[in-house]
């Protein structure tokens, strides 16, 4: 495993970053906590864009739990079939909506315990939604984050329990709030999985290019 960047050279990484992208946003569109939570919800195994997709219609029409129970399951798989394992999504949709009117009075929890406690809400769909509607320096650690965590010796670990504590250990204080969001966007435009393209990383200097050809 690659060593740990040290503070140093973690700072001058985010510093890079910061400078590149100052207010870096999460891709998937949505309108308020619920249908961040949603979207969160749906994007497991699927893009952003396809998420987007689907979800601009049925935004429309839905932004609460009790217009989601209005709506009806039948009607919610219509507008998501288009996203891998749309149908026990929905179920999970319609659950959590349900929890949500009738435990939470329609509103999103703002804790990362009663997100994780509604259906198909993992903890990376929680901290996703703490970081992004709430700001909290929460990290929602996915397949990109894991590999450039990894790669660059910014946050190595075993998985991505491992991984999520080493950016909140490790990452400076003044840079946890975006970090997540920074890192995602590296590893989805720049360190690809397959073909990292160094020529054009900010951070190139610093990194130690583990498992790059």
């Amino acid at each position: 495993m690659v060593r740990q960047l040290p503070y140093s050279a973690m700072r001058q990484v985010f510093e890079r970053f910061r400078e590149s992208e100052p207010e870096p946003k999460g891709e998937l569109e949505h309108t308020n906590a619920y249908t961040l939570l949603v979207a969160v919800a749906l994007s497991a195994q699927a893009t952003d864009k396809g998420v987007n997709r689907a979800t601009r219609p049925l935004f429309e029409k839905v932004s609460t739990p009790q217009q989601m129970l209005e709506l009806g399951e039948e009607a919610l798989i219509e507008h998501i079939k288009t996203i891998g394992l749309f149908r026990n999504k929905a179920k999970n949709v319609m659950k959590l909506s349900r929890i949500l009117v009738e435990e939470f009075g329609g509103e999103v929890p703002n804790s990362r315990a009663a997100l994780e406690s509604l259906p198909g809400v993992g903890r990376k769909t929680a901290n996703v939604v703490l970081n992004m509607w709430w700001g909290m320096p929460t990290q929602a650690v996915d397949t990109h984050i894991f590999r450039v965590a990894n790669r660059t010796g910014i946050a190595p670990g075993k998985d991505v329990i491992a991984v999520e504590r080493a950016i909140e250990d490790n990452v400076p204080a003044d840079f946890a709030r975006h970090a997540h969001h920074w890192l995602i966007l590296h590893g989805r435009y720049v360190c690809k999985a397959r073909k990292p393209n160094c020529a054009i990383c900010v951070i190139a200097d610093l990194c130690p290019k583990e498992g790059v050809e």
